[in-house]
């Protein structure tokens, strides 16, 4: 990893081991930035306090190996990352002003494609975690975790039904509690069914009745125009001496006639005039026809405009027109349909509820005995690993428990609470010596227990689900002597098998390194690019021996230095 301006960091590269990895320095020299820096490139929070005093920006860079067919390559190339000899490049960004960017092998991507590729990539422990482990919901997660899929089988079934289960009891409950609300809300749509139902409205007829009320209205005047029109197209027959228009066109028509061979100019004009005589004489009739048949009865007129009034009552509620009326009233059925539904739909969803919890209760029972089985495996696991981690008479045990709830699901002849990852409380419980009670690990645990037992979950779970690197961030707090002995020896065989990096201060844990960094400062407080350092030969030893003694040259803390260098040795 390359880390600028973040923290007390500067610029420097920090080149971690394929196996077992020790990072020291004096307290506040930006050790735990390391740890920042990886959780950085893993999707972290971006913080702009950690943004160095006078930076623009915080950056950090890294390369990491990506394990072939894992589901962390197939999502980096569907981000459109690009692959650098099988390793990943990723970078990310932290502004002063606290906006952050992520690039992974030259791609921009959201912070989020960061965390997903994590969880299969690194695993990061540190003091939050030990806390985080203290939660139930956290402990239960580990024993699921860890059963693979003989919990995570039924689990999912548990699941299906559950979440089917809340679907239907909130139905149920809006169904039920909004009871006054929908039988008003049917009431009403009744009265508006009948309403309309009443009135027999047909789809177009207030347009009609509109263009009809218009004509019977002005029936009079209509008369008058069409027949003075027709008077003065065809002629009236109380005025025999007059002139009309088709009496003219059909004069014109005959002057051209009479001459129409010869110019064929005037032949095509005698024949357009033709066709305007015979129009005239069309129009003409249609006049007449349409002044006979116009209906000036005022009884008419009256009829349709009460029907007019009628349909106007029911657009003024219910739509702007004849036709929306006629669309209200046919969701209006379908919705009071589905309400006066509601008692039998009660029913059937009590059912359905009722059937749902006994089959979740049969679910929830298998889910208990596989997490029960698990538990049992689990719990042995970690207590033999913590024989090796200087608790030779410790013992871990599981808890499962359930809290009954009249309103919960039948388990085992009592009645359970019960929730979407099932019925059972898990409590891990530790016995830190014989004939001490099992107690829950929040009040049984000190510190350097906790952490013993932090690191003892951490390598059962490197047997069942690894991944490729393991971060410590002091998992070691509050261990000393013989214990941190044990803990540098399982941390170098848990490195056999994956990359594990230690940000530590204990020199019985970093003897056990393949290989150890020292952060250290400048005289200005920065820790610039040759402040971190691989260290080799003496510089190691002067390094334990401060770690030792706070003293680089007693030839005491020297000796013992070298003495537990040796025994790293050996042991490997």
């Amino acid at each position: 990893m390359r880390i600028r301006s973040l923290g007390v960091i500067d610029d420097a590269v920090v080149e971690l081991s394929p196996g077992f990895t020790a990072v020291t320095g004096e307290t506040g020299a930006g050790k735990t930035m390391v740890v920042t820096s990886l959780g950085l490139l893993l999707g972290g929070r971006a913080d702009p306090a950690l943004v160095r005093i006078g930076a623009k920006n915080a950056v950090v860079e890294g390369r990491i190996a990506v394990p072939t067919g894992g589901t962390a390559i197939l999502r980096a190339e569907e981000a459109g990352a690009e692959l650098d000899d099988g390793a990943l490049l990723i970078s990310r960004t932290v502004s002063a002003e606290g906006r952050s960017r992520a690039h992974i092998g030259g791609r921009s991507v959201p912070v989020g494609v960061l965390a997903e590729l994590a969880d299969e990539l690194v695993a990061v422990h540190g003091q939050t975690d030990q806390q985080g482990l203290l939660k139930l919901s956290r402990q239960r997660q580990a024993l699921d975790r860890y059963a693979g899929d003989a919990v995570a089988a039924p689990l999912a079934k548990y699941a299906g039904a559950y979440r089917r289960l809340r679907a239907i009891t909130t139905e149920l409950d809006e169904i039920t509690t909004r009871a006054r609300e929908r039988a008003q809300e049917a009431d009403m749509l009744r009265f508006g069914l009948e309403e309309i139902a009443a009135v027999e409205p047909r789809s177009g007829e207030d347009t009609e009745l509109s263009a009809e009320a218009e004509r019977l209205g002005h029936a009079e005047a209509l008369a008058s125009a069409a027949t003075a029109a027709h008077a003065a197209l065809a002629g009236n027959p109380e005025d025999p001496e007059g002139i009309d228009a088709a009496t003219l066109v059909a004069g014109a028509h005959r002057a051209l006639e009479a001459v129409r061979a010869h110019d064929s100019a005037l032949a095509g004009l005698s024949g357009r005039i033709g066709e305007i005589n015979i129009l005239l004489r069309d129009v003409a009739g249609e006049l007449a026809g349409y002044a006979d048949d116009l209906d000036a009865d005022p009884l008419r007129l009256s009829a349709v405009e009460e029907r007019r009034a009628a349909l106007t009552q029911l657009t003024r509620k219910y739509g702007e027109d004849v036709d929306a009326v006629l669309a209200w009233a046919e969701q209006g059925a379908a919705r009071l349909l589905e309400l006066d539904g509601d008692d039998e739909r009660i029913d059937e969803l009590t059912a359905e509820r009722d059937a749902l919890r006994a089959e979740l209760g049969g679910l929830a029972q298998a889910l208990t005995d596989a997490r029960t089985e698990a538990a049992e495996r689990f719990a042995a696991a970690v207590t033999a690993e913590l024989a090796s981690l200087a608790m030779p008479h410790a013992r871990v045990s599981f808890e499962i428990r359930q809290t009954d709830d009249p309103e919960g699901v039948e388990l085992g002849g009592r009645t359970v609470a019960y929730g979407p990852a099932g019925v059972d409380e898990v409590e891990l419980l530790l016995a830190p010596h014989p004939g001490a009670p099992p107690r829950p690990i929040a009040k049984g645990a000190s510190g350097g227990e906790l952490s013993r037992v932090m690191l003892a979950v951490e390598v059962v779970f490197a047997g069942t689900d690894p991944v490729p690197t393991y971060l410590f961030d002091e998992v070691d707090a509050g261990v000393g002597g013989k214990a941190a002995v044990e803990i540098g020896r399982r941390l170098a065989r848990l490195a056999r098998s994956a990359q594990v990096v230690v940000v530590t201060h204990l020199p019985q844990v970093a003897a056990f390194a393949d290989r150890q960094l020292l952060v250290e400062k400048t005289n200005d407080g920065s820790v610039t690019r040759s402040g971190v350092k691989v260290l080799e030969g003496e510089d190691r030893i002067r390094e334990l021996s401060r770690m030792l003694a706070g003293q680089e040259d007693s030839q005491t803390a020297r000796a013992h230095a070298e003495e537990l260098l040796a025994t790293a040795r050996a042991d490997a």
